[in-house]
């Protein structure tokens, strides 16, 4: 199993290019199935994720060929209506598929999806949507069994505004009879890059970014080429590990915009922040200061996939910062091993308080999930010491080569087999 090892203590200088948003791409994936037409993602990374959506595309019978960061999608041949319980399983993504097989094939059955273990992430919301859409649906032994022949458009009310749900709604909604209005919208910066993607193929939609869109069905969906927005959380991630390491790192290809709860926080305690057009330039400050409160929210608030990051820059700043996780219910797994480090963290239920100590020690770890993992990456570029991360295929899920990527900029890091 591949580790990382890390060599604390090297300030990053340099720039680094964003990769494309994973959290973008995989609907994207989804939504290329809803025509027969050929069509062109580009800026697509290469992660586990994105090739296990591969994986269960091709298993319909959709042709998938990847030259690099690009992707060329061909739906003609769909074949299946069926997405088995060992597929799904790997990808909590996986469920994007529920809303376009529906809207292409009219039947679906879809395994519950897997993915990271941060908590329940009940799919009961993507069910209520689509049966607003007159879709019947029966729950059965592990899967999801769907009729969506009398589908039309209606007016949904989430029950909260979640992402996946806001996003499957909108493939079904894309080729039903009818308008379609969606209320208490989630309003991430992925679902307005959906909306983009299926407005080139012709669909009809608008609000997306608001809590509030309206669709109006079309029948038919043409190809088209489309650039994928660059990722938030790893231009957030970058912007984190300067803070905790040190140097100053222009990063390209990030919107400065996507990034406002994050951004002023550390312009206030960590960092010196410029951005101009798609670059962001990232200074540490000599001193690191603790953000009193951090509380994770939908979007525009703070991310849920930046909490662990920002526990860990909390852990090497000067005061009290009390960070309460509003979206997941199990992601404070990092905790443990931040405190392996020398990290001070308590717990309460949701909350954390992290009094601040002024550098970490190198210790052995291992990522729990994802953004988890990705904070020891970060813990272990500030720590006095050697470092040793495990099962890192958890952070190989969300990003491109970072051990590359950090090196280039300074960071003594290497995967070792």
């Amino acid at each position: 199993m591949s580790r990382f090892i890390i060599n604390g203590g090297n300030e990053l200088h340099g720039s680094v290019k964003i990769q494309g948003a994973k959290n973008a791409v995989l609907p994207l994936f989804a939504a290329s199935i809803l025509t027969e037409d050929k069509v062109i993602i580009e800026n697509v990374p290469n992660l586990i994720d994105v090739h296990n959506m591969s994986q269960i595309l091709m298993a319909l019978g959709v042709e998938v060929v990847r030259y690099g960061n690009l992707a060329e999608i061909s739906a003609t041949k769909l074949k299946s209506h069926e997405i088995h319980n060992k597929l799904a399983k790997e990808l909590r993504s996986s469920i994007f598929l529920l809303g376009s097989i529906l809207a292409r094939q009219q039947y679906a059955k879809v395994a519950y999806p897997g993915g990271c273990d941060i908590g329940l992430r009940p799919i009961d919301i993507h069910i209520k949507g689509l049966r607003e859409l007159n879709v019947r649906i029966v729950e059965r032994a592990g899967y999801i069994y769907c009729d969506a022949t009398k589908m039309h458009g209606a007016e949904i009310n989430l029950d909260y505004p979640s992402v996946g749900a806001t996003e499957n709604v909108m493939l079904a909604a894309v080729r039903a009879k009818g308008n379609t209005i969606i209320r208490n919208a989630a309003c991430e910066p992925e679902i307005l890059d959906l909306q983009n993607f299926l407005n080139a193929m012709g669909a009809k939609i608008s609000g997306a970014g608001t809590s509030t869109i309206k669709i109006e069905g079309v029948e038919v969906l043409n190809g088209t080429t489309y650039q994928a927005m660059p990722d938030r959380i790893v231009a957030g991630t970058f912007a984190i590990a300067v803070a905790m390491a040190g140097g100053e790192v222009k990063l390209t290809s990030a919107r400065a915009g996507d990034l406002n709860s994050l951004l002023s926080k550390l312009n206030k305690t960590s960092c010196h922040i410029a951005f101009d057009n798609d670059t962001i330039t990232i200074k540490a400050k000599e001193n690191r200061y603790a953000v009193e409160n951090i509380a994770t929210q939908p979007y525009p608030g703070f991310p849920t996939d930046l909490q662990a990051p920002m526990m860990a820059l909390q852990a090497v700043s000067d005061g009290i910062c009390i960070m309460t996780e509003n979206v997941f219910e199990n992601r404070f797994r990092h905790v443990n091993e931040l405190k392996k480090m020398g990290a001070d963290i308590t717990t309460h239920g949701r909350t954390a308080v992290i009094k601040g100590v002024p550098r970490l020690t190198g210790s052995e770890v291992d990522a729990q999930d994802l953004r988890g993992g990705a904070a020891l990456v970060l813990a272990g570029l500030n720590a006095q010491g050697t470092t040793t991360i495990n099962d890192i295929f958890h952070i190989d899920r969300g990003y491109e080569n970072l051990e590359g990527a950090l090196k280039s900029i300074g960071a003594d890091i290497t995967r070792v087999q």
